[in-house]
């Protein structure tokens, strides 16, 4: 009964609303306590184990470099490149904000961090030009949603932390997708803006983008140092994050001088507030997964989906078919440490390589970002426009039809994940 008590509480107490992370730790001590046959010095344990990890070291130091690099005006130089880039398009804004959280995403490995960095500033900016607030705040979230597919990427950490996949191949794999998104979600942005009448919001100009070009080369300079050292071996993601922390101090504190020594505290303190909720996710996820693994939960998923059908084409799809309900629901973190165990375990009857089933299952998360009620994209976004989830929700639905095309290519067309994943050793 262990099984239907810890499925049956978990869903109870989704129902009723409760916290994520409380709900998965309440369900898993309740299936404990009626079990009877571990002491409950267990959940503890089990808690400190399941974030005592290296690998994990990375997500408290990823965000808290978002964090500085935002603070130290980094986002600022990026948008203003991001202008010279594509602003000339047709309703360029939008393309603005996509453009720049690329760039973002290749620094703070968080979608939220990247949906609230160039948000505060792009959202305004696009209401003010006359843009459709729903609109911008659509876009916003759309691009946001690129902030864990492009390296550095946390939940790919999570996902190597727990299947034991090359985080630095996850990484080397999410490029090409990446970009893919990117591309896509800017053409669709782009034909909405030719059909509502938004504008070029600037002229392009080789000497505006050598300006800026210039003005953002040390922000530049971030997602480089991070990808090309770990890409190259120099150094592990891990110890990546710490050089980003580092150059994020360096830019804000001794070269722009955006940041005053006064103001780190309050910024350790956002990062560590940041970093202590998708911490005590994982610690209580892990007692959760802990106990799955000892009822023979994911396998017994697994078998479920392998006796509907052995053709690997029609699992993929159903593989996506959870993840994207999951990721509707659960919150992404959540859903990673719940479900892989599951999926991995089909990996052999899926006829693919870990590492692309690991940017499968980020890409699917990443589009739930920006589906209600969980879609912190969705929620970042319009919290900073002021408009309602339905509204935008509805804004949404073209990016998410493309999003969902990007997900087959992704799936079914292993080179794009695979070539660059094999240039980097494991």
């Amino acid at each position: 009964m262990t099984t239907e008590i810890l499925l049956l509480a978990l869903l109870f107490f989704f129902a009723i609303n409760t916290p994520i992370a409380i709900a998965i730790g309440a369900s898993s001590v309740l299936a404990l306590i009626l079990q009877g046959d571990f002491p409950l010095m267990m959940i503890a344990q089990r808690m400190f184990s399941g974030t005592d990890s290296f690998h994990l070291m990375a997500v408290p130091l990823f965000m808290f470099a978002g964090v500085l690099m935002e603070a130290g005006g980094i986002s600022k130089r990026l948008i203003d490149f991001a202008n010279s880039l594509v602003g000339w398009l047709p309703g360029g804004l939008a393309a603005v904000t996509i453009v720049a959280a690329m760039f973002f995403a290749g620094i703070s490995g968080s979608a939220a961090a990247d949906a609230a960095a160039v948000g505060t500033v792009l959202i305004p900016a696009m209401k003010r030009t006359g843009y459709a607030s729903d609109f911008a705040a659509a876009v916003q979230a759309s691009g946001g949603s690129i902030g864990v597919i492009i390296p550095p990427s946390i939940p790919m950490i999570i996902f190597g932390f727990l299947t034991g996949a090359s985080i630095g191949r996850l990484f080397a794999a999410g490029i090409l997708p990446g970009i893919l998104i990117g591309v896509s979600l800017i053409t669709i942005s782009t034909l909405i803006s030719l059909k509502h009448g938004y504008s070029a919001v600037t002229q392009f100009s080789f000497g505006q983008l050598k300006t800026a070009f210039s003005r953002a080369t040390l922000a530049l300079g971030a997602p480089i140092i991070i990808l090309g050292g770990i890409l190259s071996g120099v150094f592990t993601a891990t110890e990546s994050a710490a050089i980003a922390v580092f150059y994020a101090l360096l830019l804000g504190v001794c070269v722009y001088r955006t940041i005053q020594i006064s103001d780190l505290f309050p910024l350790f303190r956002e990062g560590a507030v940041t970093s202590a909720i998708v911490m005590f996710i994982i610690a209580m996820a892990s007692i959760f997964s802990w106990i799955a693994a000892i009822e023979n939960i994911p396998a017994q998923l697994a078998g479920g989906l392998l006796a509907i059908t052995d053709n690997p084409a029609i699992l993929i799809l159903l593989i996506n078919l959870v993840l994207l309900i999951a990721g509707t629901f659960i919150e992404t973190t959540a859903s990673l440490i719940l479900l892989v165990p599951m999926i991995t375990a089909m990996v052999p009857a899926l006829h693919i390589d870990i590492i692309q089933l690991g940017v499968i299952v980020v890409t699917n998360l990443a589009i739930g970002m920006l589906t209600p009620p969980m879609g912190i994209c969705l929620i970042v976004s319009c919290s900073i426009s002021g408009d309602t989830i339905s509204a935008v929700s509805r804004r949404v639905l073209p990016f998410l039809a493309i999003l969902l095309v990007d997900l087959l290519i992704i799936s079914f067309y292993p080179p794009l994940t695979m070539w660059m994943a094999r240039l980097v050793s494991p």
